[in-house]
């Protein structure tokens, strides 16, 4: 090996630059160690003066100062916002950082130590002393640079993880909310990270509950692990419920940070939450509580330059069952929406035993056999949203029913009773079967308006399995764009289902366990689709205390359903969707309002088009429907009023109901927003028109009634006996009393 002789003159050179700069280092030290406490207090002042100019936020330090080479110890900090109550006090405050990370730029706590402090948030008849956290920077540059997600994440993770420290020291900090109607307080007690260590006391609302973090923070290393409980109760916060009308407990609830990478345009983040007994409840949701005994994500959330994801490589645990996740939100240059779901084939019996208690009712209890796999794939594109991608299937292997659950499904191929429900109120008990007279077979339901119905409600009925992709489709993109619940995609076998076995509820829970049944009657072939169709119009809704088809054509045309002509039929068709406003489609003098005549032309061309019905240049018969003359009187004269209800038809022809059409969002109804939609304020004006038609009915019952005691004590006695007098006040009576039931009949 050659030997490499390095000239001594070079070694020196280096020596002495060396020493320099050790020299330098240390003459420097020595300068900023001797200034440091000026240079503490310009950095102070430096951050007052942007904390006023920025924000408007008055921040006082008592006393500021160097106790050690890192370390700088604060006493009574204040901070109080313009005009607002004061929002933050800390009595003592002691902080030190890490040399070595410090000499890059980077602060990255070491210790601290704090005492007896309060962050107090109010919001007082609308005035937040928080609301400087909203305010929004000015844009001093004539155009913005694109923001890189992926970078902007990395840095944000890097900068709380920086500001976690490796020793903390907490004691007697309180966090209080107050505004109009609620107050929170919560007292850190003690908070103590050692070693990585983490332990808590909180006090929740002066003794309420105990709550604990405990777990471990490795901050440095990427490394969390985190858990939050009660002693001996699960965790709450009545504030929720009281404000958003949700109840939410659990008993504990983990969270876990494994891992956190940059690189190839992506920051991705590795992380799992889990909770135990879950518990919640709100009246979007479901009426009853929902349990979820465990239930936990191995979440892996992806950030790229212009997107968030949470990749597939993501599982879902719930029970017995596993599923992989899959959601992309790209922000631009147009907003994407992306969303898939993958179960795999599973045990059929592990997937209905996984259900969250209280969630299907009906379905509990149910034993089935065989494998199922449910698929779902949603893409939107906001600049093409009629465009939307829309496959949602479950399917089946080996699957077969074994035992029915709560709910029978198999009730409705023989006689049932059926109760219809009107805001929670049972109403009078249906029998549905020969034995009552008002049912209706099937082969005596005039063709027409089976034809009517189902070109308006489920042109594809005899075809579909229940659902029609398409018409969901379209109704995800008409949503989209109007930002609202406006257009639903219920086929007749979902609203067969909905009336016959579920509640009136409009809850989330109740839909997903709607489409469940429908798909469990459906793909077993519970029923046949003619004895579907024969239930559905012997139970739906026609009007105000109206059920059955029977009840409904003898009811607005005095003639039984047989007899009903093509015009009559597709007026039928049209109140479906919105029953109780069947009146409300008749002039006074019988005849249909002008509101409906493009539906008829509409309904009777889809009719025609299918050879269901001739071709008809005189709109189908809108012009031959007569109401029943005994209830034209009932027919609102407000025409202002019921030309609201005859709203534009959507694109099926149908006619948008009270219950779907312009419904507020669901974070409007989960914050409990008022519904102030069209709809509503037509469902207002019904209400108050139905108080005007109770009101004169009354009147007229109390003018019966004088009527009626006038004749008695006026009975013609001449030649009469008095048991024949006795038997005419007995008719006379009976009479009245007939009369006034027959008022009180047509009360809304």
């Amino acid at each position: 090996m050659r030997r490499i002789n390095i000239n001594s003159k070079y070694i020196r050179i280096a020596g002495i630059v060396a020493a320099l700069v050790i020299v330098i280092v240390l003459i420097g030290g020595y300068i900023a160690y001797s200034k440091r406490e000026v240079l503490l207090q310009k950095a102070i002042y430096k951050a007052k003066t942007k904390a006023k100019r920025d924000y408007n936020l008055d921040v006082k330090i008592g006393s500021a100062h160097f106790t050690g080479i890192s370390t700088v110890a604060f006493s009574d900090i204040s901070i109080i916002p313009y005009q607002r109550d004061s929002l933050m006090f800390v009595k003592n405050f002691t902080v030190s950082v890490k040399l070595l990370p410090l000499i890059f730029g980077n602060i990255k706590l070491a210790d601290v130590t704090l005492q007896n402090g309060h962050l107090s948030l109010t919001s007082i008849k609308g005035v937040k002393n928080f609301d400087f956290l909203f305010k929004k920077k000015k844009d001093s540059t004539a155009t913005k640079n694109k923001v890189d997600l992926s970078v902007l994440s990395n840095n944000l993770i890097n900068e709380v993880l920086y500001k976690i420290p490796d020793n903390l020291s907490l004691k007697n900090f309180m966090i209080s909310f107050r505004d109009d109607s609620t107050k929170l307080k919560l007292l850190a007690q003690t908070a103590i990270i050692n070693d990585g260590q983490l332990t808590s006391t909180i006090n929740v609302d002066n003794g309420a509950a105990i709550w604990h973090f405990a777990g471990l923070m490795h901050p440095s290393d990427k490394d969390i692990d985190v858990k939050l409980f009660a002693d001996g109760k699960k965790v709450e916060l009545p504030i929720i419920e009281k404000k958003f009308r949700l109840k939410l407990n659990f008993d504990t609830l983990t969270t876990r940070l494994t891992k956190v990478s940059n690189g190839g345009g992506e920051t991705k983040i590795y992380s799992y939450f889990a909770v135990r007994n879950l518990l919640i409840n709100h009246p979007a949701l479901s009426v009853s509580n929902i349990v979820i005994p465990n239930g936990s994500i191995d979440a892996n959330i992806f950030v790229g330059e212009n997107y968030l994801s949470l990749d597939s490589s993501s599982v879902v645990h719930l029970k017995k069952i596993t599923a992989n996740p899959y959601i992309k939100y790209t922000l631009n240059p147009v907003k994407i929406y992306e969303l898939k779901i993958n179960t795999g084939w599973q045990n059929a019996q592990d997937l209905f035993d996984s259900f969250p208690d209280g969630m299907f009712e009906s379905l509990d209890g149910m034993k089935v056999a065989g494998k199922l796999n449910y698929n779902l794939n949603l893409f939107l594109n906001s600049a093409h949203v009629d465009d939307v991608v829309f496959d949602s299937r479950l399917e089946k292997q080996n699957f077969k029913i074994l035992k029915y659950g709560k709910t029978d499904l198999n009730k409705l191929n023989s006689s049932f009773v059926y109760v219809p429900y009107e805001k929670g109120k049972a109403m009078s008990p249906h029998i549905i079967g020969p034995s009552n007279p008002e049912f209706t077979p099937l082969q005596n339901i005039a063709p027409d308006l089976r034809n009517a119905v189902m070109t308006a409600e489920d042109p594809s009925f005899y075809s579909n399995h229940g659902f029609v992709e398409e018409s969901i489709r379209k109704s995800i993109a008409t949503d989209f764009k109007d930002k609202k619940f406006k257009r639903g995609g219920s086929t007749i076998s979902m609203q067969l289902v909905k009336n016959a076995f579920l509640s009136r509820n409009k809850t989330l829970s109740r839909k997903i366990e709607e489409i469940l049944i429908v798909w469990l009657i459906e793909n077993n072939q519970i029923m046949s689709k003619n004895r579907m169709l024969e239930v559905y119009f012997n139970i739906i809704e026609w009007g105000r205390n109206i059920y059955g088809i029977s009840e409904a054509s003898h009811y607005y045309f005095g003639k039984a359903p047989s007899q009903l002509t093509l015009g009559e039929s597709i007026y039928l068709a049209s109140i479906v969707p919105n029953p109780k406003a069947g009146l409300y489609a008749f002039q006074p003098d019988g005849t249909l309002r002008q509101g409906l005549h493009g539906y008829f032309n509409l309904i009777g061309r889809l009719m025609a088009s299918k050879g269901l019905t001739q071709r008809d240049s005189n709109a189908y018969g809108f012009y031959n429907v007569r109401l029943r003359e005994a209830l034209r009187r009932e027919a609102p004269a407000d025409t202002t009023l019921a030309d609201s209800l005859m709203m534009q038809l959507n694109d099926d022809g149908q006619l948008p109901a009270f219950d779907e059409a312009k419904r507020p969002s669901f974070f409007q109804r989960l914050l409990g927003k008022k519904d102030t939609s069209a709809a509503a304020k037509a469902e207002a004006k019904i209400k108050e028109t139905d108080e005007m038609i109770k009101n004169r009915l009354k009147q007229e019952i109390e003018q019966l009634k004088n009527d009626y005691d006038y004749k008695i004590d006026h009975i013609d006695t001449a030649g009469k006996t008095k048991k024949e007098i006795r038997q005419e006040k007995r008719r006379l009576k009976k009479e009245e009393k007939d009369k006034e039931n027959t008022l009180k009949d047509r009360m809304p």
